[in-house]
């Protein structure tokens, strides 16, 4: 997932930054897991680190100045320093892995997120490792213990519907001085699936189609609901209340799962108006499936050149909802 380029005109500098970014992480081979090494770790002096290497530069020069034995102690014990914070911020992050799982399917617009894991073979703690999406400020910090293993989650918001690649993460550190910024860059292998964005106010559920094995036993209304029901029975899961019907009836009623049977709910994209864009269609689908799902009916779902056959259930949820997710996207 490629974030958009700031205006060439109005914004050059960073126009330009981003093209040499975008170049640089194209040529990264994607993984999933990457064990961090003197080649992909990168290292440069932070700005406090430039005002210590100035300070220093003016000490040094005074002593030569006026000869002034304690300047010289003081200005090569903190160069030693400095040189020694270096050495050790680099092997913070090098041999440090990382490996990270595909997240789990969302809907455009709400959040995925990354679970990544890092591993260490090193004896001594590995403190203040920060990991992000490359280009945001949305840092999470974590240590990693001795021999041992630390979790971060990362979150981004996808746009589009779709399989879509995961963002560039990157992670650094600036431990233990703070004088130089240790980093690198890691491009994931992995994508996620996003689902359609749901409907807000959906209309109600288009008008079921009795089954050849029901069609005299059971009726279906406008209102969205099926008359298949029956009085509540002790044990009824609450999810098996109609609670619409209740409130007419002033009595616990509960679906007959047994008549609904006899039912078949088709979402069919035709059934979503003509005149609407693809996309405010497919919301609309997905925010059918959610609803059809959550009142645990039986239900199918069709679209030019794709039909799921009818059936219930979470697993029938999740692949109608990867139906719409797919429908007309461009193969990757």
């Amino acid at each position: 997932m490629q974030a958009a380029l700031p205006h060439p005109l109005w914004h050059p500098v960073q126009h330009a930054r981003a093209r040499v970014q975008h170049f640089w992480v194209s040529r990264l081979r994607p993984s999933d897991s990457i064990t961090l090494t003197q080649r992909t770790v990168y290292i440069l002096p932070t700005r406090p680190g430039w005002m210590l290497a100035v300070t220093l530069l003016v000490l040094l020069i005074a002593s030569i100045n006026y000869q002034l034995n304690l300047g010289y102690v003081l200005t090569f014990l903190l160069a030693g320093c400095a040189v020694v914070g270096m050495h050790v911020c680099h092997g913070t992050l090098r041999g440090l892995t990382l490996h990270l799982t595909a997240p789990e399917p969302c809907f455009a617009g709400g959040v995925a997120s990354i679970p990544i894991y890092l591993h260490s073979q090193r004896k001594r703690t590995r403190y203040g490792i920060g990991l992000a999406v490359l280009g945001t400020q949305h840092w999470t910090w974590t240590d990693v213990p001795p021999e041992g293993s630390a979790k971060v989650t990362l979150a981004f918001h996808p746009r589009q519907r779709g399989l879509q690649a995961l963002p560039t993460l990157t992670a650094e550190t600036h431990f233990p001085m703070g004088t130089f910024r240790v980093w690198t860059v890691w491009r994931p292998a992995a994508q996620v699936l996003v689902y359609p964005t749901p409907e807000i106010h959906p209309p109600p559920l288009p008008p079921g189609e009795p089954s050849a094995a029901g069609a005299h036993t059971v009726q279906r209304h406008n209102s969205g609901e099926f008359d298949g029901v029956r009085a509540y029975r002790r044990g009824d899961p609450l999810k098996m209340v109609v609670w619409k019907k209740m409130a007419k009836a002033d009595q616990l009623v509960s679906r007959d799962t047994q008549q609904a049977q006899h039912f078949e709910l088709w979402l069919d994209l035709q059934h979503t108006g003509v005149s609407m864009p693809l996309e405010a269609r497919l919301s609309r689908l997905c925010a059918w499936v959610l609803l059809a799902n959550q009142q645990d009916f039986r239900y199918g779902l069709q679209l030019p050149g794709v039909e799921v056959a009818p059936d219930s259930g979470e697993a029938h949820k999740r692949s109608c909802l990867a139906a719409l997710a797919l429908y007309g996207a461009a193969p990757r």
